[in-house]
């Protein structure tokens, strides 16, 4: 037929008319119409049913209820042919698309502890007994670093170390994938290029770092970079990417929305309140403008989430049940998307076999690399490890050696990825490793206060600064002033002698002056005395258990001067009557700390020993020096 005959531009006129008289209407609301493009996703024989995308918006917490839906699509047999996510929502596409079904995200999901999740450092059991210390110090009210001759903040106000081991567990058995496209179902993650301000498209590549870049939450986490981009949540560009899985081949869409609604009023008190509300403005619009693109054959979930803010990890249980209520709800609405029980039963086991036919491509570990390090520290980091043996990939192997390394506390990112070089039987284990950027001086700063609710009291301000790696060797410099009540100065140097760090040599100084009333026992001041100490010693010690998990041993020399002199007698007695007391001592020292209190203020769990002994001689006033040994203890 040629195609400028009467018949061919008749069908053309008939098609032209149908387009134009299609209804832009979805889930009862106005909507635009919007073109497909052709499909770049993987197409396997064209099924006789229209191919469904879905599309999962970001939000939080409040994606949890992705979960749900999920099980509600299944439910309903819906096979989805295409998933596209954002932030929250790539996350759970993502796990989900990589062979998971519904019930198992929600079981692996709900096993975990999302209210510590994303803490800025390991459990305190964990950490080294040097960092340990610094809790007993004080409660710093403000923490920031120090480099290239400006002050610092951490890139991120929470930790996502936790979540990226997590999405690597999940997604071990896609590293070798050339794209999204070969995973049991074709899937997309969106982000933000935080240079250009454009929307990123994650279609190949590391899955793990994709899921984890799509949910950079500025200010929340750090962003990440990717194949050379500074990447951040992609929700500040297209929350609910339906296009993307229109050019992915899409027929019809089923968009689920659990963004988080605009606040009232009486939020936007403060400046944080104002900062949210904008970012929530941009993504409002972004989500009505894909919104407007749904037609009549598409469907628009929104779960009725109510209060449930995007903040909300610790209350996940709720909102996978939210999205399971809604889910049932709209059943019927679903209906019409149901497969014949075959197609869906092909569906299903495809997905099935695919999963399981990438997680048969794990080999065995046969070598490691260490990057993102110079090469001094590589030299003392590469002893350390447990290096592979040639045995198969254990994940909570190379889990327990990438948290040993987050608990020194020297690094903002620590992640890993396995690699199989060409022509190789086996797996490489890449370790990344990223040093904080707002160290190597870190500055704390905090204060407390003392009161009888009789008109006495005390204050104290406390600053501690922290220089680690002051040299190759590892080095580190610990300094604390305090002003108040008490007046001090402490001064410490820390150097490991070998390079696993199971050897190390201190040296401190330790002084402090405190003025205190002497009171008689109906509680009236007798005497104001000032007291003066200063303590010099150096130690040879080792830590005990892990890294110094569980505590450090020590044992060295150790010399002190203490003077107490009376600045004010209450009655006839005056000051200079009464000679100042002072007294020597210096000797041998044996120090044992073991410290495994979850918190350092309000422990609920574990315990803190402590255990000193001096022997040596002691010398008081003008007398002679007389031996002695002290034991002090808690």
């Amino acid at each position: 037929m040629h195609p400028d005959s009467p018949r061919a531009l008749l069908i053309r006129c008939t098609l032209a008319l149908c387009l134009l008289l299609q209804g832009p209407t979805a889930i009862g609301q106005p909507t635009g119409a919007a073109a497909a493009t052709p499909s770049t996703a993987r197409t396997d024989a064209p099924p006789q049913r229209p191919r469904i995308g879905l599309v999962l918006s970001g939000g939080g917490a409040r994606g949890f209820a992705h979960v749900g839906v999920l099980q509600a699509l299944e439910q309903a047999q819906v096979p989805v042919d295409f998933i596209v996510g954002t932030s929250m929502g790539a996350i759970i596409g993502g796990l989900y698309a990589s062979g998971m079904n519904a019930d198992e995200l929600e079981r692996e999901l709900m096993a975990l502890d999302w209210g510590s999740m994303f803490e800025r450092r390991e459990p305190r059991q964990s950490l080294t007994q040097r960092r340990k210390e610094e809790d007993f110090e004080f409660s710093p009210v403000l923490q920031l670093g120090f480099r290239d001759g400006e002050f610092r903040l951490p890139s991120g106000a929470v930790s996502s170390r936790s979540l990226e081991l997590l999405l690597r567990r999940y997604t071990i058995a896609t590293r070798h994938l050339a794209s999204f496209d070969g995973l049991p179902t074709p899937f997309r993650a969106i982000s933000t290029d935080l240079e250009t301000g454009q929307a990123v498209v994650m279609d190949h590549g590391d899955l793990a770092a994709a899921l984890r870049a799509s949910m950079s939450v500025p200010g929340v986490f750090a962003p990440l970079e990717v194949d050379g981009r500074i990447l951040g949540d992609g929700g500040l560009v297209n929350n609910l990417p339906v296009d993307v899985a229109r050019r992915m081949g899409a027929d019809v869409v089923i968009a689920v929305n659990i963004g988080t609604p605009l606040a009232g009023r009486e939020t936007l008190g403060s400046v944080l309140g104002i900062a949210t509300q904008m970012v929530n403005i941009l993504t409002e619009q972004n989500v009505q403008a894909s919104v407007a693109t749904l037609t009549t054959n598409d469907l628009l979930l929104v779960p009725p989430l109510g209060t449930l803010s995007s903040s909300d990890f610790e209350r996940a249980p709720e909102l996978v049940r939210l999205g399971k209520d809604y889910g049932q709800s709209v059943q019927a609405a679903l209906a019409r998307f149901t497969a014949e029980p075959a197609t869906y039963a092909r569906w299903k086991m495809f997905r099935e076999s695919q999963a399981q036919a990438n997680s048969a491509r794990v080999g065995r570990l046969i070598d490691y690399r260490i990057e993102g390090v110079d090469e001094a520290r590589l030299q003392r980091l590469a002893p350390a490890l447990d290096a592979p043996d040639g045995d198969g990939v254990d994940i909570d192997r190379i889990e327990a050696e990438l948290r040993r390394l987050a608990a020194t506390g020297d690094y903002e990112r620590v992640d890993y990825q396995l690699e199989r070089p060409p022509g190789s039987r086996g797996e490489t284990l890449v370790i990344r490793l990223r040093e904080n950027d707002w160290g190597p001086n870190y500055l704390r700063m905090g204060m407390d206060l003392r009161t009888d609710f009789q008109g006495e009291g005390a204050f104290n301000l406390r600053i501690s600064h922290n220089r680690t790696w002051l040299t190759d060797s590892g080095t580190e410099w610990r300094n604390r002033v305090q002003l108040g009540e008490t007046t001090g100065l402490y001064s410490e140097i820390h150097q490991p002698l070998n390079a696993t760090d199971d050897l190390f040599a201190s040296a401190y100084v330790d002084a402090r002056v405190r003025k205190f009333d002497i009171l008689r026992t109906d509680g009236v001041a007798l005497a104001r005395v000032r007291r003066q100490g200063l303590r010099v010693g150096a130690d040879i010690g080792f830590p005990m258990g892990l890294l110094g998990r569980l505590g450090d041993a020590r044992v060295g020399l150790v010399a002190s001067r203490r003077k107490v002199t009376p600045e004010l007698i209450i009655g006839d007695v005056l000051a200079r009557d009464i000679p100042p007391l002072e007294w020597h001592e210096a000797g041998m020292r044996v120090a044992l700390v073991a410290d495994q209190l979850n918190y350092a203020d309000f422990p609920s769990e574990g315990y803190r020993l402590q255990a000193e002994a001096i022997a040596g001689r002691r010398s008081v006033a003008h007398a002679p020096s007389a031996r002695f040994t002290r034991f002090d203890g808690s």
